[in-house]
């Protein structure tokens, strides 16, 4: 071999190395700028996240406490009502009661038992015992359980002033025997089934939750069994207190002993 060719490959043998430590070199650049990059990507959509949560959380409304609305109706260092408040403990069983109620429009008052207040309703035209018939059921504020023994006069004028009757009370349990968790799943999902153990009322009942605006308006519906009867009038049968046995004119004129309730907005 000459030595110009022993020359040239010395050239090359010597250059190479660094050639290849150069390409190495910016072979791991390239990768410690992208993992750089992605580290920066990763840290920017965590704090992406964390932000809208942040936002989510700030935004989101806070519940209302138990009984707010009831309360906010009325000035209890006027008022002889019970103030609303939810016990610590309650019964075994559940509670229902039904109160008659001569407001501006004579209905029933559907009350039940649950969380510790009463769920209530106010139905027009009353429940009744056939289960073709579908009755309209305006969801209102709930009601301390202490409201239950209430028969009385709430003078004219004031808040739901008029003639209040204890038409119906019992207990009541879910239909499907799931407890009260099955009973607050029906509430919450617009299918309420229950069974009631009532004076007057008794058997499967359910009340369905419409889709319509504004404040929740249900169906209370008889299911059929062998307590539904079409060819009664349950609310007709009835007009007497279930438990003082008085007429709505007897208890609006003060007789056998009736309270008054004085309630403001």
């Amino acid at each position: 071999m000459s030595p110009a060719k022993k020359s040239t490959t010395r050239k090359r043998a010597a250059t190479s190395p660094r050639k290849q430590t150069g390409a190495k070199s910016k072979t791991t650049a390239r990768k410690s700028t992208a993992k750089r990059s992605s580290a920066a990507k990763t840290s920017s959509a965590r704090k992406s996240s964390t932000s809208r949560s942040s936002t989510h959380k700030s935004t989101t409304a806070p519940r209302a406490a138990p009984l707010a609305e009831y309360n906010r109706k009325r000035d209890f260092s006027r008022t002889k009502e019970p103030e609303g408040r939810v016990p610590e403990k309650t019964g075994k069983q559940l509670q229902f009661v039904i109160q008659k109620h001569a407001a501006s429009h004579l209905h029933y008052d559907f009350r039940l038992e649950l969380d510790g207040v009463m769920k209530s309703w106010a139905v027009p035209k009353g429940p009744s015992l056939d289960p073709a018939v579908r009755r309209l059921a305006m969801e209102v504020e709930d009601h301390p359980i202490s409201y239950n023994t209430f028969e009385g006069t709430i003078p004219a004028g004031e808040y739901g002033g008029g003639t209040v009757m204890l038409w119906d009370r019992g207990t009541y349990e879910a239909e499907d025997g799931g407890g009260v968790e099955s009973l607050r799943r029906g509430y919450e999902k617009g299918d309420l089934k229950i069974t009631m153990h009532g004076k007057r009322l008794r058997g499967s009942w359910v009340l369905v939750r419409m889709s319509r605006p504004g404040r929740p308006q249900w169906l209370l519906i008889k299911h059929r069994d062998e307590t539904a009867d079409p060819s009664r009038d349950i609310t007709a049968e009835h007009t007497t207190s279930v438990v003082t046995r008085r007429t709505m004119e007897s208890i609006a004129a003060g007789k056998g002993g009736a309270r008054i309730w004085r309630s403001n907005r």
